[in-house]
Formats: C-alpha cells, structure tokens, sequence
C-alpha cells in the first residue's frame, strides 16, 4: 500500500521528513512516497493514502497525529479529525485548471516511470517528430507568453534565435525566483522537475541549440539536488545527452548556482553572472537572442514557461489558447501569500478576478482583519485597494488598472499595514539589490527613502510628495533595467491608492 507524504520545501520545514520516518517505523510494509506539494500550503503536511486507485487525504497532520491515524484505520480511509475525503473532490484543488503543475503533488518527482504514465515526454516526442518551422509556430501560435514577468510571446524569442546563425546557441531556463511571495518555481522544480527538462529539450531542438543552462537561486538547495538528481536520470535514460532519444538532436542540461543577487533574475545580469562575471546589467541592444551567453544567441525563459511547453507540444496550440482572456491566453500559476488563511498554488485560466482568488481560494486574511491592500507583481508591484478586487487577473487588464503580473504572486495584507512604510521598504529594498551601474537606480533609489521618510515625519509634505514624484519619473524613465524602472510603481500605488497614509502628521 502507499502513502504519500510531501518532499517539498514547505512541508520538510514543518516536519515532513519526521511524519515519514514515524509512519514507516509504525507499519515498515508500507511504500511511502514522496511526492511533491498539492499546493495547498495551508494544510500541509497533506498526508495521502491510495486505497484502490483512489486517494484519500488527511491534513495538516503533524508528527504527534501519525499515532492517531492509524488508530483511526486511515489506511482504509478512516474517519478522523484531519481527514479531507477524496483527494481529488477536495473543491480549493478540484475547481482549479492545472495545466502547468498538471503532475505536481501526485507523481513521484524522480520516477522517470511515473513520469511518462501521466504523459511525460509526448511534447517532447512530437517535437523530434516535427520540423523546428513548426515546434515555433505551435508555440507562437498557442499564445504562451514569458510567466517570469515581462509576459513577451515566447514563440517570436524562439524565432529570433532559430533565425540567427551560430555554431552555438544556448536555452538558459531563469529559475532565480527571488520576488517576494513568489514560489511556484521552487514547488514545480521541486515537485515536477522532468517537466521543465522536457521544455528545456524541445526549446533546444526547436531552435539548434545543444546546451541548457538553469540558473537557480543558492537559497533553494532542495531544489538545487533534487533537479540535479532528475538531469542525471534524464541523461542515463538516454533523453539528454548526445542522441536525445536516440535521434538525431544532442542536448545536455548544467545548474549554474545563483549568488542571492535579487538583480541577476534580471536576464542579462543572470548572462553576466553565468559567465563567472559580477551580475550587472547589460545596455540593450544587442538583445541576448541574438549576442547572448557568451555572445551567442540564446533563449531566456522562466521556469513555468518552459514547463508549460511540453503541454502545447503534446495537446496542441489550440486546447492551451482555449483558455484565458484576449490576448493573456492560457493559465497563470498564481501564488498567494501574506497575511492569507489560504496560501498556496492556485492555477487558473487568466481572467479570474482578484476577489475570486483572495476569497474563494485565499479565504480571506489569517489575521481575520479586513482586506486593506494586496501587492501583485513581486517588491516592484503595484498596490490595490479594495475598490480594485475585481480587477482581472490577466496582463492587460493589471496594466490598465496602473499594475502588472509579474510572476503571479500575491501578497495580501490586512488593515494594519502602512502604505508609507511600504513604499518606503520598494526605495530601500531597490537600494541594497541594485546592480549600481546606472545613476537613477543607484541613487534615486536611496534619496527615494530618505524622501519618503521625511513625508512619514511630517517634514514639508506636500513639497516632498512632489519631490517623490518627480523622482519616481525619473527613475522610471532613466534607469537601465526593470530594476531602477519599476521600483516607483508600488510607490506611485501608495499613493494613489493610499492617499490617507501619505498625510505625515496630519494622518
């Protein structure tokens, strides 16, 4: 009989690896496995029991409730304190469209077997059964759009680089996930990691590269092991390697290990770092899929994005675009955190509204305070109030209300928080992780803080609220990366939204 128990970052932190070790001394017979997160972060550790192909949950089970539940009978699905039912009618994981983490939480991460039984390797396949003309145009024409931040279609990089002739060129996967609140890279790395190598392979043979490089964040090191693990299965099943499933294409995959710089998730300074160089941004042009990683054309793509490839490959351009709104076609693995009672992984088609998610899914704030403001996008986000909760929850749509995407995450506050003290964390935060190569990030940064601190005292506000303004546009207008540029948005929001918070003394 099997039993599945978490192996994931979130669950180890609270306990998973003793809940196993309790539940193989207690009945050494039993197979236990381990599988990534569901996603559900708030009911971890999630503890499963197949039971004639069916599962069943109960959670969140602590080591001292291992006892318990086998007093209950739970292998044979018992009525307990902590039982959910049937894994799959829980209704937080039944309601949601899971196209990218469609495996993660229900296979073993590193059973190559498990892998392909639930459709592993089909995109890949297909691809090595098709020409690169149309692996891009299945791409492009599916709508699959950057997940990392910046939402560019990831069909037209792939076509600039299939387009430009080198005897080398290069697919770097950017897994350096260092927004704040942002963590379905890890989850799926860790939870899915054949996914993302299989993406990583079709964008190799779509546009003639041979090497792959991930560069992933030193503050991650299960993940870290655990892919390295799954590119060395990969290589001795004969999918990486020289003759990617003995055809024609060679392919091999390498981890660069990040630094903590949050700047090198910014895709030149992550060239930069990669090439052993400190993580500082590049002037654009030439953009890297053309003079990339060591000068050669090379594709940069998120994690989510290049695990979501294996899907379009496999389904077709046209079950993925049948999802989503306009021109955000697809779905977007949102991750809620913050002050929430439900944090987690919720993947939905774009277009569910910001309420649904924060209520429906996030069940409102852990604190059970009211909602006062919600950060989406990462540190350099946007703030929204309550009036904005039924904002779409797509690219176009964020843009238009004075926010953006960025990776999905979303972070929630109740109305404890000070929108000032906020927007002054964004200047500050800018400060310590700029590149500093260029003077409006550098600086404008520090004086941002220093400007917004004076508004906190009371000091010549309205003057100072001018000065922070025009400053923010400064910035905005004059940094060289997204770094320095994006830094004023979650300011700018403060104030717009949070006018009350911006009074100094008056508040």
């Amino acid at each position: 009989m099997k039993v599945f128990v978490p192996s994931d970052s979130a669950a180890i932190s609270i306990g998973a690896d003793d809940i196993a070790a309790r539940i193989a001394q207690i009945d050494p017979s039993l197979t236990i496995v381990r599988n990534g997160s569901r996603g559900a972060l708030w009911l971890e550790t999630l503890v499963e029991v197949e039971i004639n192909g069916t599962r069943f949950a109960y959670g969140p089970v602590t080591v001292e409730d291992v006892p318990s539940l086998f007093d209950a009978d739970f292998l044979n699905g018992g009525s307990h304190l902590l039982a959910l039912g049937k894994t799959d009618e829980i209704e937080w994981l039944a309601s949601q469209d899971r196209v990218t983490f469609a495996r993660v939480g229900i296979i073993d991460p590193l059973s190559l077997e498990e892998y392909g039984h639930h459709g592993g390797l089909a995109g890949l396949r297909s691809a090595l059964n098709s020409t690169s003309e149309s692996i891009i145009n299945e791409v492009t024409e599916s709508g699959l759009r950057g997940r990392g931040g910046a939402g560019f279609p990831a069909g037209i990089k792939w076509k600039t680089v299939a387009q430009t002739s080198s005897a080398q060129k290069y697919i770097c996967c950017n897994a350096d996930e260092g927004d704040s609140g942002t963590f379905a890279d890890r989850m799926l790395i860790e939870g899915d990691p054949f996914t993302l190598i299989e993406g990583m392979t079709i964008a190799g043979i779509a546009v003639g590269a041979t090497e792959g490089i991930v560069y992933l964040r030193s503050e991650y090191p299960h993940a870290i092991s655990i892919l390295q693990k799954a590119i060395e299965l990969a290589r001795e099943f004969g999918w990486l390697g020289e003759r990617v499933l003995d055809s024609a294409h060679a392919f091999d995959i390498q981890i660069r290990v990040g630094a903590g710089s949050y700047v090198c998730g910014e895709e030149t300074a992550m060239l930069e770092s990669i090439e052993g160089k400190r993580g500082v941004v590049r002037a654009k042009p030439p953009l890297p899929a053309i003079e990339g990683l060591f000068g050669q054309p090379t594709v940069i793509n998120n994690v989510l994005t290049l695990s979501t490839v294996p899907m379009v490959l496999a389904q077709g351009a046209v079950a993925y675009k049948a999802r989503g709104v306009g021109r955000s076609l697809g779905t977007q693995v949102f991750q809620l955190g913050g002050n929430i009672a439900r944090g987690g992984i919720v993947e939905k088609a774009f277009g569910i509204t910001l309420n649904e998610l924060l209520e429906t899914y996030g069940g409102g704030t852990l604190s059970g305070k009211p909602f006062r403001a919600v950060q989406i996008g990462g540190p350099l986000g946007a703030y929204f109030s309550t009036e904005q909760l039924e904002t779409s929850m797509d690219y176009e749509s964020l843009i238009a209300a004075g926010g953006m995407l960025g990776h999905g995450g979303v972070v929630v506050f109740d109305d404890s928080v000070d929108l000032a003290v906020q927007a002054k964390f964004a200047m500050e935060f800018c400060a310590i992780e700029s590149c500093g190569k260029c003077t409006p990030c550098r600086i404008g940064s520090t004086r941002g803080a220093e400007t917004i601190d004076l508004i906190i005292q009371g000091i010549k506000v309205d003057e100072n609220k001018k000065l922070l303004l025009d400053l923010c546009e400064v910035m905005t207008d004059g940094s060289l990366c997204a770094m320095g540029g994006l830094t004023p948005m979650p300011v700018k929001s403060a104030m717009v939204n949070f006018p009350s918070d911006f009074l100094g003394a008056a508040r």
